[in-house]
């Protein structure tokens, strides 16, 4: 390609019955060169002959509309012309259930009103889903693996614990790793049947490979395990690098439960240890992560203005748990950064 030779911006297609979320919306993506909006839908009709005459590379999808909802039309849509589709709904009340259904219906991103935000700010985010939407079939990996913080620390482990919201937020921090990342283990609250559609979702746009955790299971370089819906996750006394399945009571009203894994990982591996908490309502994870920080391992949770609902975070927060608290884009190089042998020997 010559130097003058420039790729046409991604076009996108927006549809949502307010015009002024409309607006609020172009005039966010319109902002970035790689991206622009070719035009709009009020609702799903219009929107059906708007993809036919435009022919968009992605959609932004609003939930609430008249005549048909957002998710009835994302499964006709996926069914007669798959498109890459990012959800934007200011919609929390179940939150869980759109996020889930949407990702089920084949959604590349669910993206909420985050809490504390109002106006543009809300789609600050946009732009990056939108790319990722367009980009889903090839793995990412960061920019800048060889560089001089070093090889990561063959003894860590990064442990992930997220509820409402949690999906999409995973899915922006994992895409990120490497395929040579730090072992990881996951909670995230989900009903059984989307578990194992969020792992094939993740081994879609992550470079490590993402399996449901099993007992007996081995977390190692490169490896993603995410617990199964209805079960504890939990690391053995044995070797602690070992997945134990366990189908005690909810703690904290879930099963599995953050606090279980995490409480796991600050006995077994103390130090070894960088824990992240994620978007979520409540309080599972927090007595977790204060555990992981006293036992000497390294803490993150998600912020305020990024989180959909900042519930297990600022639990977190205000028990003391947290040496970081970072907007969901600087995680991931938060997490890996923590895990490099050049940054433990700084922290020691």
């Amino acid at each position: 390609m010559s130097a003058t030779a420039r790729k046409r911006p991604t076009r996108v297609l927006i549809i949502d019955d307010s015009a002024t979320m409309r607006g609020l919306m172009a005039h966010v993506i319109n902002s970035d060169p790689d991206l622009e909006v070719i035009g709009y839908a009020g609702d799903a009709y219009g929107a059906r002959e708007a993809i036919k005459t435009l022919d968009p590379d992605v959609v932004t999808l609003d939930i609430e509309m008249p005549r048909m909802d957002g998710l009835t039309f994302l499964e006709k849509l996926m069914r007669l012309r798959p498109l890459p589709v990012v959800v934007v709904t200011s919609k929390t009340d179940n939150a869980q259930e759109i996020e889930y259904s949407a990702l089920s219906l084949g959604a590349a991103h669910c993206l909420f009103k985050p809490s504390g935000m109002s106006g543009i700010d809300l789609f600050d985010a946009l732009p990056q889903k939108i790319k990722e939407a367009v980009d889903e079939g090839t793995k990412s990996v960061p920019q800048d693996r060889e560089d001089s913080e070093g090889e990561f620390d063959p003894r860590k482990l990064i442990v992930l614990g997220a509820s409402t919201g949690g999906v999409d937020a995973l899915i922006s921090v994992l895409r990120l790793f490497p395929d040579d990342c730090p072992p990881v283990a996951i909670v995230q609250h989900m009903p059984e049947k989307f578990i194992s559609l969020f792992v094939q979702r993740l081994n879609g746009v992550c470079a490590p490979s993402v399996s449901i955790a099993r007992s007996g299971d081995r977390l190692e370089r490169g490896r993603i395990l995410v617990a199964a819906a209805g079960a504890h996750l939990r690391l053995s006394r044995k070797d602690p690098y070992v997945c134990m399945i366990d189908d005690g009571p909810a703690q904290n009203g879930f099963c599995p439960s953050v606090d279980v894994l995490f409480n796991s990982a600050a006995e077994h591996l103390g130090k070894r240890v960088v824990g992240g908490l994620l978007t979520g309502m409540g309080r599972d994870g927090a007595k977790g992560l204060k555990a992981i920080r006293d036992a000497g391992g390294a803490t993150v949770a998600q912020d305020e203005a990024t989180s959909v609902v900042y519930g297990m975070p600022r639990m977190a927060h205000e028990c003391g748990a947290v040496d970081m608290t970072t907007p969901l884009p600087e995680i991931s190089n938060i997490l890996l950064s923590a895990c490099r042998t050049l940054a433990a020997k700084r922290a020691s």
